[in-house]
């Protein structure tokens, strides 16, 4: 793909392994993850200002799941966040106990007395949270420190306006420079230049409502409902006094028409959903979305690769989307960074794509089937009551809190083990060391219970790759030994007595064997 600028472009020469555009959350994970492992990176971000009031409570509110909040511990960053250490629920008129809600499904909540945590039986007692609340420039600052502290160059208010890529790399241009990079990726967004003019295919289904989030000022607030309110002709929000989010069913065309939001527009448009004579008196600031359910049909094409927003767009209906793109680049970094050094086995790379790219689908039909039962009509009605039925029962709300949270995801990568595919059971050791604070360096880890020499000779044989480990947990599981990924992910388990031929083929299939004969 070649777009060409009509003025004159300034070339920097600068040789960089990694370009990625966009300094969000996924980006500057994504680059924290290649640095980490000696890559040379450059974050190229269109906006001048990281800071925004949409990023900071209670608009950028961000839920981490399961998987998300594993993946920071196990990089040493979950330590460096702090809202969720005084901001347990930030709705009003909260409910504590076994009636707390501990999620929702289309507004719909499940809660923690109903949830059979047992059912998840690799999650071990001293497992990092199933969730915790934080927000956009939160993670972001937090991220964007690391990404400093580790060599990553970020430049702002370059808007990535055209690139050209070959056999050997790709050419970026932004802001009247050009940049040379042998890999670019895109974490720039739902409205990604990248994805735009890389040649990708962004399929998926329209719209079904326009989205609000609103900061006003009302006159008579005592007619507006606390919390989430689904009503005949919408769903509107307050998770604090004046703070609004509110779903007009109107095919998205509002937020289509890319109007302004004006005072008057959200007053009619609160009054129609919510059914009152509700005044705005001052509206502060608002922002639109939609539920627009789109995936392109390959995560990479030549050397350009999409992730978060960029690769998926989805109703930002529980908070998934953050989780999800978070998620690719965890699973990008250690392969992109095993390709650049020539420590990748032949498909390695093409494995994000296969491993990421149906996780994003069920992200996407779970966003779909919320949006289903939200609308205002009998059907979507019908649906709404049998889905709250079941929500309430123990299996149900536990079905929907591993969903949900993230607990029961696993990736299909071919395992006899029913581990693999799975995110590593945070072990405990007999020296109080969990597996998590081993995995800081971004390595692989050969778990060995059972001090087996043959899994010892195999290990060396990797050196640089993956860490060994023999030693005694103080819960096992049952387990014998456990390859892990980089990225946390069993890509081999056994609780039998084992054979080593198994393991050289996993060992082969995620790492480049070093040994010399």
């Amino acid at each position: 793909m070649n777009t060409t600028l009509k003025k004159k472009t300034k070339h920097i020469p600068a040789s960089y392994d990694v370009i990625i555009s966009g300094a969000g959350p996924v980006g500057l994970f994504l680059a924290c993850e290649l640095a980490l492992a000696k890559c040379r990176v450059l974050i190229l971000e269109k906006t001048v200002e990281a800071h925004s009031p949409l990023k900071q409570l209670p608009f950028g509110i961000r839920g981490l799941s399961a998987p998300t909040i594993e993946a920071l511990y196990r990089r040493g960053l979950l330590q460096e966040l702090e809202i969720h250490k005084h901001l347990k629920n930030p709705h009003q008129n909260a409910v504590q106990g076994a009636r707390r809600q501990a999620g929702h499904f289309a507004g719909i909540p499940f809660h923690d007395g109903d949830i059979d945590i047992t059912q998840w039986k690799y999650r071990l007692p001293n497992a990092t949270p199933t969730s915790l609340i934080t927000e956009m420039e939160e993670l972001e600052t937090v991220l964007s420190r690391r990404a400093v502290i580790l060599g990553v160059e970020i430049k702002r208010g370059f808007a990535v306006t055209g690139l050209h890529q070959n056999d050997k790399g790709i050419t970026v241009q932004a802001s009247a420079h050009s940049f040379e990079s042998k890999w670019l990726v895109g974490c720039d967004g739902s409205r990604s230049a990248v994805r735009k003019t890389g040649g990708f295919e962004f399929a998926g289904t329209e719209p079904e409502f326009t989205g609000y989030s609103a900061k006003v000022d009302i006159l008579n607030p005592e007619l507006l409902k606390p919390g989430r309110n689904i009503t005949s002709t919408g769903m509107y929000m307050q998770s604090q006094p004046g703070y609004l989010a509110i779903q007009d069913f109107d095919a998205g065309a509002f937020h289509g028409s890319a109007k302004p939001v004006t005072r008057e527009h959200l007053q009619e448009v609160l009054r129609r959903v919510s059914n009152t004579d509700v005044t705005i008196s001052t509206l502060h600031i608002a922002s639109t979305w939609t539920d627009r359910a789109r995936q392109v049909t390959s995560y990479r094409n030549g050397h350009i690769i999409l992730a978060g927003d960029a690769a998926h767009i989805h109703a930002p209906l529980g908070g998934q989307g953050l989780n999800l793109g978070l998620g690719d680049a965890m699973n990008l970094g250690w392969k992109l960074a095993a390709t650049i050094q020539g420590k990748a086995p032949e498909g390695l790379l093409d494995s994000y794509s296969i491993e990421r790219h149906p996780i994003g689908a069920q992200v996407l039909d779970w966003s779909r089937a919320q949006v289903a039962i939200m609308k205002p009509d009998p059907n979507a009605r019908a649906l709404h009551a049998i889905i709250t039925d079941l929500i309430n029962t123990t299996d149900g709300a536990t079905y929907f809190a591993g969903r949900v949270w993230g607990v029961s995801t696993q990736i299909n990568i071919n395992g006899m083990h029913p581990l693999v595919g799975c995110s590593v059971p945070n072990f405990e050791f007999e020296n109080g060391t969990e597996i998590g604070e081993l995995m800081y360096n971004g390595r692989g880890i050969l778990l060995d219970f059972d001090q087996n020499t043959s899994i010892k000779k195999l290990a060396s044989e990797y050196n640089g790759q993956i860490d060994y480990i023999s030693t005694t947990a103080k819960e096992q599981l049952g387990l014998c030994a456990a390859l892990i990924r980089p990225d946390g992910i069993v890509a081999w388990a056994t609780d039998n007595v084992m054979e080593i031929s198994e393991l050289q083929k996993a060992m082969a299939k995620w790492f480049v064997n070093q040994h010399i004969d």
